[in-house]
């Protein structure tokens, strides 16, 4: 199936609900099939329908067709030079949802569903180094922003999505303009030890087992009313029906119980566009250090540290974090 044009066909947001998820109502992208099958695109479930629904009009969600299968979810809203957000391993477009409407004020802000998690969904392919761990994430993202033609475009990427927003620079097909990277994967070889054991016993496992309560505990965010409907986002797009076994077996690729995780470390010298590193200095799972690293060898980048640990964008939302990502 051929990618759909720019702008075209996109959907509101459902009204909040509560339930399993939502049915697709009429106009919706059907059901998409690959050489493999049918893949169908996920259903948000109502935690995050609800914070959705919240954005207003001006926000739209699209379902953008893979030419090899699939889709990805792109969440859009707002006027302005083309920013483009890819979350972090399990979680989704919609945990940017505390920044939304302030970038959206001066930004065209995409956020993006990264393959296999939230409700994107990619066919299976060959998962056997990291390399094609890589392309997994990479490549559907390159297509649909290729696609979307934006223009130049300001990248900005958590942990998992630092590393794929890295590696879009590097390739150089999408016209990456600047790029923020927030503790963001792909620096170095460093990665906590507990941090390598959650990941390989398997977040969706653990959360499913512990339960919301216990499960908040391993990495809690400040107590604050947005930030306790963030926590119970993150514990159900860990527990969605079906779980992430592509995901998380191209993820595994990348990250190895022992020895390096995957890095473009001996590449940072090629990174042209102008860089902030925007870093927790409390990281347990990547340190800061890999960005103080990062900073001798990139030609143009700054490096931010901030009091706080992996998500230092969702636990400093003073607009301080989004401020700095732009100067």
């Amino acid at each position: 199936m051929a990618p759909e044009s720019p702008r075209k066909d996109r959907q509101e947001h459902p009204k909040p609900h509560r339930g399993a998820g939502r049915q697709p109502s009429a106009g919706e992208e059907p059901r998409l099939r690959a050489a493999g099958g049918p893949v169908a695109p996920r259903e948000p479930g109502p935690v995050e329908a609800e914070l959705l629904g919240e954005l207003g009009p001006g926000w739209v969600s699209r379902m953008c067709p893979l030419q090899g299968g699939g889709v990805l979810r792109v969440i859009e809203g707002g006027e302005g030079p083309p920013v483009v957000l890819l979350h972090g391993r399990g979680n989704a477009a919609s945990m940017w949802f505390p920044l939304l409407p302030e970038l959206a004020r001066e930004h065209r802000v995409l956020a993006v569903d990264l393959p296999g998690f939230g409700c994107s969904s990619v066919p299976q392919g060959p998962l056997r180094t990291a390399e094609d761990g890589l392309r997994y994430f990479v490549e559907p993202v390159e297509e649909v922003l290729s696609t979307l033609a934006l223009g130049p475009v300001t990248m900005v990427g958590h942990s998992l999505g630092g590393l794929v927003s890295l590696e879009l620079a590097l390739r150089g097909r999408v016209p990456v303009e600047r790029l923020a990277l927030v503790d963001a994967m792909g620096l170095g070889p460093e990665m906590g030890l507990d941090a390598r054991l959650f990941f390989r016993a398997g977040p969706e496992r653990v959360a499913r087992v512990l339960g919301p309560k216990l499960f908040g505990r391993i990495a809690p965010l400040p107590d604050t009313p947005v930030n306790r409907r963030l926590m119970a986002l993150a514990y159900e797009l860990l527990t969605m029906p079906g779980g992430r076994p592509e995901a998380t077996r191209a993820f595994n690729a990348l990250v190895p119980l022992t020895g390096g995780v995957f890095h473009r470390f001996a590449r940072l010298g090629e990174v042209k566009q102008p860089t902030l590193l925007f870093w927790g200095e409390h990281d347990t799972v990547l340190p800061v250090s890999l960005a103080e690293a990062a900073v001798k060898v990139m030609p143009d980048v700054r490096l931010v540290r901030v009091p706080a640990g992996h998500s230092p964008h969702l636990e400093q939302m003073d607009g301080s974090c989004s401020a700095d990502w732009f100067r």
